[in-house]
């Protein structure tokens, strides 16, 4: 199998994705002065400075970042964000990962932040697996597609290239 074979999205069409996405977000908080953009480190959060990088081209809304760290392997652990409860608190936050697969990672993050009131919540994601084990689901989405369980995929959002491939 040649190399390219393996790739779902090449540089350009990842930018053309972030920059939909922004666009969404941006028609879905026209009216908002700030929307939070909680990314769950680490590939989520580099996906969130990128939307934050075009919401900022193509608004006047401020995008604030929010790191959230949380253990992927056991989501019950305790979640910490790198902002404070207070400074989301009734405000529209969409969290924002790079991959939905089984949905675990995106429950859980859900659920931490429905112990704030917030204006509005939406989720964000650039690959949609379709393998949803928990009833959620992405608001905005770069690419949806089925893939076996057993593979795997790899997002590369740093450097100078960026790469979806499917291992």
């Amino acid at each position: 199998m040649d190399v390219t074979d393996n790739v779902i999205l090449n540089h350009n069409e990842i930018n053309h994705k972030i920059r939909r996405i922004a666009f969404q977000i941006y028609e879905s908080n026209v009216d908002e002065k700030e929307v939070i953009l909680a990314g769950i480190d680490s590939n989520g959060y580099i996906f969130a400075k990128k939307l934050k990088k075009e919401l900022q081209k193509i608004s006047d809304i401020n995008p604030i970042l929010c790191k959230v760290i949380m253990d992927k392997r056991n989501p019950q652990n305790p979640i910490k964000t790198s902002i404070a409860a207070e400074d989301y608190q009734n405000k529209s936050l969409v969290l924002v990962d790079d991959v939905l697969n089984s949905g675990t990672t995106l429950i859980y993050g859900v659920k931490h932040f429905l112990n704030v009131p917030l204006k509005k919540f939406k989720t964000a994601v650039l690959v949609n697996r379709n393998h949803k084990k928990y009833p959620v689901k992405a608001d905005f989405k770069g690419i949806s597609f089925s893939t076996s369980l057993h593979e795997h995929v790899n997002v590369v959002l740093d450097g100078k290239k960026f790469e979806v491939t499917l291992e």
